[in-house]
């Protein structure tokens, strides 16, 4: 047997962690003890992590979150409403399996973006495609995808993600256009895929901020009746950051 062909074979057929590890195995004489079954699940499983590894990092790149956030780090120390048995059946992401969306709503600073990017970044782990967006620089995106032909593009890119993260929702007026572009993602995803909604606007708000009561009323029928709702209080934890400098 030649092991330079093997390893170059392996190479070729793309399983270059199975190379990698079978030419250290080799340099470093372990190949002694190991029945061919054992040396074969070795490999396998060595590749089968480090493309597993791979994607995840490929996911977490394509989904462009402002924060690092993790659900582990998720702070339920401060006096903010967040019901740490919720957050944490939140983050089995069985949500996403029933098709569910999830609404954040709290002050400027109390967590809303950190714990919205926390599940989306535990989505990731799990091998789901995850869309992160501030609300206003999406609408925009769209605006100009009209102007150029692409509208249509973009619309099939936010409906085949398995999570859509609109943070600071409502914090800008909604025009017709605005309003035609959310009408058509969230009609789009409704019952297919999740969408998580980070705002500092209450709920009961929204209703006006959308505008044009026929379209504002299908929107918000779509998103609230199947959400998962967390209101969060408190004072800014960016000012108890500061405090402690």
């Amino acid at each position: 047997m030649n092991n330079n062909q093997t390893i170059e074979k392996l190479k070729q057929m793309r399983l270059g962690a199975m190379a990698g590890m079978h030419l250290q195995n080799i340099k470093n004489n372990q190949l002694n003890g190991v029945t061919p079954d054992e040396y074969l699940a070795l490999l396998t499983d060595h590749e089968w992590e480090q493309r597993h590894n791979q994607k995840i990092e490929r996911l977490l790149k394509q989904a462009s979150f402002r924060q690092s956030a993790t659900v582990a780090d998720v702070n339920y120390a401060h006096q903010r409403n967040l019901d740490k048995n919720m957050f944490t059946r939140l983050a089995t992401l069985d949500f996403l399996k029933k098709k569910e969306n999830v609404i954040i709503t709290g002050a400027s600073g109390v967590g809303k973006s950190y714990l919205a990017q926390a599940l989306g970044n535990q989505a990731c782990i799990n091998g789901k495609k995850v869309i992160y967006t501030i609300t206003a620089r999406l609408f925009t995106r769209l605006k100009l995808a009209k102007v150029d032909g692409t509208y249509l593009k973009e619309l099939k890119k936010l409906t085949k993600a398995d999570v859509l993260i609109l943070d600071d929702f409502g914090l800008q007026a909604f025009d017709n256009q605005a309003r035609e572009a959310l009408m058509d993602i969230i009609d789009d995803r409704y019952n297919q895929v999740s969408t998580i909604v980070s705002s500092q606007i209450p709920v009961s708000v929204w209703y006006d901020i959308i505008g044009e009561g026929t379209i504002a009323d299908a929107i918000l029928d779509r998103i609230v009746n199947s959400s998962h709702r967390i209101d969060l209080k408190g004072e800014s934890l960016r000012k108890g950051i500061l405090k402690t400098e």
